[in-house]
């Protein structure tokens, strides 16, 4: 455990231990000298070794939210599990704070695998991820360059690469419009050197504006009210420094997404937002190992916490039949 990061020993998740696991807080490094914390979930009393699957997201959450919902989840249906807050953000290392980077952040899921390949007690051939929101895309993009994960499961999956350049359904998909967010992107590179710091872009909106989008609301509800605020969240908070956006802007994901050869499960809601990310991703995957699920009626923050829409029985019986 490295001792010169700040990592709380007491239980602050917005969720509810469970009495079936054992958890336990890590540290691994990636290859970019990042010190990464992780909450490591097994099953009580299993005999190993045991598959393992790391997890991460939403873009702009920490561990103590959603993907340490899922990974205390998996690990109570017999996978050892982690949960870890991505490179400079939660209990992670790394500075300047509140970076974001589609390198780096992919990056974090191939140093997750790094790690789980070292533990005693997991089967090193028996490794999969899974992501939530930001983190499906990112998910994508750590399956397509890493052979070692045998299984990926994607849940309302965003493409924060395309979001960025394109806006919201691409409703922003000109070069104009990217010139002009470029322009306002380096103006702040700009400001931020003369201030000696990074401007942060806010997270969810507050107060809530009464024409807001009802996605926006669905944020709101989550990240903003007892339900999922969490004081080390970004999206609970200030949000990224603004210039983070840069690097998806000028970096597409899932160039590479028609080669990964490895199962993966999109899983996205029927009424959320951000659903064509998903089907869109989807489209580009190759085999008969693919698979794409949409829940009936869910959000995209519905599969964030709510277990009635997650479908945890079918991300189940998918890692169980491609890590073995």
């Amino acid at each position: 455990m490295d001792e010169s990061l700040k990592i709380t020993d007491t239980w602050d998740k917005v969720f509810p231990k469970s009495d079936r696991v054992d958890h336990r807080k890590v540290t691994f490094r990636n290859r970019f000298g990042i010190t990464l914390v992780a909450d490591l979930y097994s099953p009580r009393n299993a005999e190993g070794p045991l598959p393992a699957i790391a997890v991460s997201g939403p873009f702009g959450a920490v561990k103590e939210q959603a993907s340490g919902l899922y990974a205390q989840e998996l690990a109570e249906r017999g996978f050892l599990a982690i949960a870890f807050d991505p490179s400079y953000t939660g209990e992670s290392s790394g500075e300047p704070r509140y970076v974001a980077s589609p390198d780096i952040n992919t990056e974090d899921f191939c140093a997750a695998v790094d790690f789980l390949t070292t533990l005693d007690g997991v089967d090193p051939a028996r490794i999969g991820i899974l992501g939530i929101c930001g983190w499906g895309g990112l998910a994508l993009n750590a399956a397509a360059i890493d052979t070692r994960i045998k299984a990926t499961v994607t849940t309302t999956m965003y493409n924060m690469s395309r979001v960025t350049a394109n806006g919201y359904f691409d409703q922003g998909d000109s070069a104009d419009a990217r010139d002009a967010l470029r322009r306002q992107l380096n103006a702040q590179r700009t400001a931020d050197a003369h201030n000696g710091s990074y401007a942060r872009a806010g997270g969810v909106v507050d107060p809530l504006p009464d024409d807001a989008p009802q996605f926006v609301k669905d944020y709101y509800a989550y990240y903003k009210t007892p339900r999922g605020y969490h004081p080390r969240s970004l999206n609970s908070n200030d949000g990224w420094n603004v210039t983070s956006a840069l690097s998806f802007l000028n970096t597409p994901q899932l160039a590479y997404a028609g080669e990964i050869r490895n199962a993966v499960m999109i899983v996205h809601g029927e009424k959320a937002h951000s659903r064509y990310f998903s089907e869109d991703a989807f489209k580009r995957l190759c085999g008969d190992n693919k698979e794409l699920v949409i829940i009936p009626g869910a959000s995209h923050t519905d599969l964030y916490d709510n277990r009635a829409a997650i479908p945890f029985d079918r991300i189940e019986a998918f890692f169980r039949k491609y890590l073995r």
